[in-house]
């Protein structure tokens, strides 16, 4: 089953594809927006293109686990998100993903312009890589 991630920015939307298997999470695309109807578009264009049975949003939670305004924002986008396209979307602890996006692009000596732009796809593939992985763990321990 392939998977689509999605790092939602004020700005800018990363996507990661998991493979066909749902084991391996890799950065897509990344693209800007200035209206939430764009981006709908936008989502559910890649992700019937590419096959997609499921999606899976990054819910960015406070630190101590709550909800604040941004994830309550996150979380109506992806209800209407499920709406329009018809595929399951799931909402995933997104907490550190964009920290480590760039701290593995700063490791990987990418330029500071390329990291602004690539931080949110590969953002996007560290969420959908956990949710692979914690999926995968739960199906093998049952």
């Amino acid at each position: 089953m392939r998977i689509l991630g999605i790092d939602l920015g004020k700005k800018r939307i990363g996507l990661a594809l998991s493979d066909a298997l749902g084991i391996l999470a890799s950065p897509f695309e990344v693209f800007e927006y200035d209206s939430s109807a764009y981006a709908l578009n936008r989502i559910t264009a890649a992700a019937k293109d590419n096959g997609v049975e499921k999606m899976v949003i990054g819910l960015p939670l406070n630190m101590n686990g709550t909800r604040g305004p941004e994830a309550e924002g996150v979380q109506a986008f992806a209800e209407v998100l499920e709406e329009t396209s018809g595929i399951p979307v799931v909402c995933w602890d997104e907490r550190l993903t964009t920290t480590q996006a760039q701290k593995a692009l700063l490791e990987g000596d990418v330029s500071r312009e390329n990291r602004r732009v690539r931080a949110d796809m590969v953002a996007a593939a560290l969420l959908l890589q956990a949710y692979l992985d914690t999926y995968r763990n739960r199906e093998g321990s049952s």
